[in-house]
Order: C-alpha cells, then structure tokens, then sequence
C-alpha cells in the first residue's frame, strides 16, 4: 500500500504547473512506496483568483493565501517553494522549522549569503530538501555523465555552454509583476546569471567538477523599463547577458555564455565537452540526441581507425538509456515535463533508502557561490578564486 506525501505547493506559475504535473504522473511510471497528494496551493491573496482557478485545474484538496498557514499545517508533509527567488529564503527558514521536506525551485537564493543560511537550516532540522535543476534528469545529459563516468572521454581539456533566448529585446517589455518579476533585480537578485547560467553551472560541475577561477563581463542593454507595479520609467538591475572564462578543478578551460538578447534562440542551452579520448555535445532544443565522437578506445587508448572517426548521433529513447525504460518504446521521445517526474521520482527514492538526492541544497549552494563569483568578477574586473 503506497504511503501518501501530502505537497503544499507556494506559487502557482509556470513552475507551479511544471512540479504539479509532475506530483500527478511520477507514479503512474515510477514504483515508489510514497503517492504525492495535491493536498493544499497557496499563494498572495491579490492572486486569489489565479489560484483558485489553479487549484481547480491541477486537483489540489485546497488553498491558502497566507504560507504560515501552509506551512503550520498537520497535514502537509512537504513544502514546495516555486515563489519569487526573493521568498526563497524566508520560506525555506520557517518550513525547515516546522520540520517540513522541502522542494525549492532554482536559483536556490538571491545570494551566497542567503543560500548560506538556508542550508544551515535544513541541515540543522534534518529535513529531506532538493533543489530543482531539472535539466539533469533529461535522458541524454543523465547519458553524458554515465559516457564521462566510463572513462570515454579521457583527460578534459574544454568545456563550452550556452544559454540564449530572445524574449526580453523590445523596449516596451516592462519589469515587474507576476509576469516580469525575473526582469526585477529586486524580486530575481540578478538576470540571466541567476536564471539561466546557474542551469548552465550545474549541469557543468556535474558533469566535470568544479570551477576554482572565473573571469566574467554581463551587460545591460535596455537601461530603463517600465516598472509594472509603480508605472514608472525604473532603471533595469538585472543582467541582460553574461559571458565569462572559467578553468576547472581538473585543469580544463570553460566558456559560459547566456543571454535574453539572441534572436531567434527561444531556449537554446547547450553544451561541448572535448576531451583526450573524445567530445560530448548536447543541445537542449533536440533533447533526445547525445552527439558522441570517439577518438580512442577508452579500455585501451587505441585510436579508431580513420576512416571510421565521426560524429554519432545516439538517439536517447532506448530501454537501457537513463529513464527511457519507464516511459515508451524505442524511438518514441519525451519532453521538458519529464525531466520533473523523474527528479521526484529519485527523490521519493531517496526517502526509501536509495541514493540520496542530488542536487540538494548543499549542492545547489554550490552553483550560488560560482554566481556570485561571476557577478563580482563582472563589476570588478579580475579573475576571482570561487569560494
């Protein structure tokens, strides 16, 4: 008999719907002792309608507009965090008092030093926590780790990402609200550096460990916007684009580079690997394909004969590929919302005894610290050692 795990869920957005979907369909593939239940929403009272209809289309048993109220309840077993990165923290503090399991959307905190506090509080409350940097669960990124834990690329040499996307270039796009709160330096703490590269440096570190030095330039194109709650003409804080240098633990070299000004790019994260044996690439907008080169056998370090060197394209829909036995038959794909079942999934595995999660929030403390490192390195101009 499955045990119910009972989900307060804070915001009803994008990512509101995103963990929601999941919540409903991680135990129709996955087999786990524990059964989410939809069992409360909450968000601000001048939302209350969103959220009523909200609850209404997803089959939560109620809602609240006040989080207190969530968070004392009896009858939630675990805190869902999909608010505004600037309620991160004081939401994370007062469910890991309450002893409540936590989900927390990413960036973990508007910085290292909030990040910081909002580990200690978990740990101290011993609460099971995870962080939603989802892009690791999508099949082929999950393959990338296992081709680089065999040893098939060798020694590392570069690392290459990009995050681009195009959907703040006009002028009249205002900043603020519901909507814009990314764009709202006060609400989001940083642009796309936050948002987007912290996807990017996750995703790196766990694919070639950690970054020790970066270098970084971002850049606001659009100076002022309309601000949505005060009507005003208000000067942009966030960054609009980053590019920085990094150089790994290992001794490899990165390239990071993100931006909302790349038109035509609409969610373009990618990333190279290349390395002694071979080279790894991926592109988030054809998520099924793992692109491989293989330059030598890695049990054997004999180069491949010439004339059958070349990039491979894996199709990752295979049964013995990464989560692909849980879903559909060979060649058939999955999508974006996948990628949240299957982190939940590993999660409630995490609470039968199976690995423990990853990312926490000590892990995704991690990646803050490496943003934080890219923003000072930005207005300061130096090279800076990542803490």
């Amino acid at each position: 008999m499955s045990k119910p795990l009972n989900i307060g869920l804070i915001g009803c957005g994008f990512m509101g719907r995103a963990h929601s979907n999941a919540y409903l369909k991680v135990n129709h593939f996955f087999k786990r002792e524990h059964r989410p239940v939809l069992k409360a929403a909450c968000a601000r009272p001048q939302e209350l309608e969103k959220l009523k209809a909200f609850a209404e289309a997803w089959g939560y048993e109620s809602i609240e507009t006040d989080y207190r109220k969530l968070i004392e309840r009896k009858d939630i077993d675990l805190i869902d965090i999909c608010a505004p990165n600037f309620m991160h923290k004081e939401l994370t503090i007062a469910a890991a008092k309450a002893g409540k399991m936590i989900v927390c959307e990413k960036p973990l905190a508007m910085t290292a030093a909030e990040a910081e506090e909002m580990t200690a509080a978990v740990e101290k409350a011993g609460v099971p926590n995870m962080v939603s940097f989802n892009y690791r669960r999508v099949p082929a990124i999950s393959l990338a780790k296992q081709v680089i834990g065999e040893g098939r690329i060798g020694r590392p040499f570069h690392y290459r990402a990009t995050y681009l996307q195009d959907w703040t270039i006009a002028t009249d796009v205002p900043q603020g609200g519901m909507a814009l709160w990314r764009l709202d330096v006060k609400v989001a703490g940083s642009g796309v550096t936050g948002d987007l590269l912290a996807h990017s440096i996750d995703t790196a570190e766990w694919l070639n460990g950690p970054i020790q030095r970066v270098v970084a330039a971002t850049e606001t194109f659009i100076k002022q916007r309309m601000h949505v709650e005060t009507g005003k003409m208000e000067p942009v804080g966030i960054d609009d684009a980053c590019m920085f240098l990094a150089i790994f633990a290992n001794g490899s070299m990165g390239t990071f580079e993100s931006s909302r000004y790349a038109r035509g790019r609409k969610n373009f994260n990618t990333f190279e690997l290349n390395g002694e044996l071979g080279s790894l690439y991926f592109d988030l907008e054809d998520p099924h394909i793992l692109q491989y080169f293989k330059y030598a056998d890695p049990a054997t370090g004999k180069k491949i004969e010439s004339h059958l060197t070349g990039w491979q394209r894996i199709h990752v829909t295979n049964s013995e590929h990464p989560y692909m036995g849980k879903w559909w038959v060979p060649g058939c794909t999955i999508g974006y919302e996948h990628t949240f079942v299957h982190g939940f999934a590993d999660f409630l595995a995490g609470l039968e005894g199976g690995e423990k999660f990853q990312p926490d929030f000590r892990c995704a403390l991690r990646t803050q610290k490496v943003c934080d490192a890219v923003l000072r390195s930005a207005k300061e101009q130096r090279w800076l050692e990542v803490e």
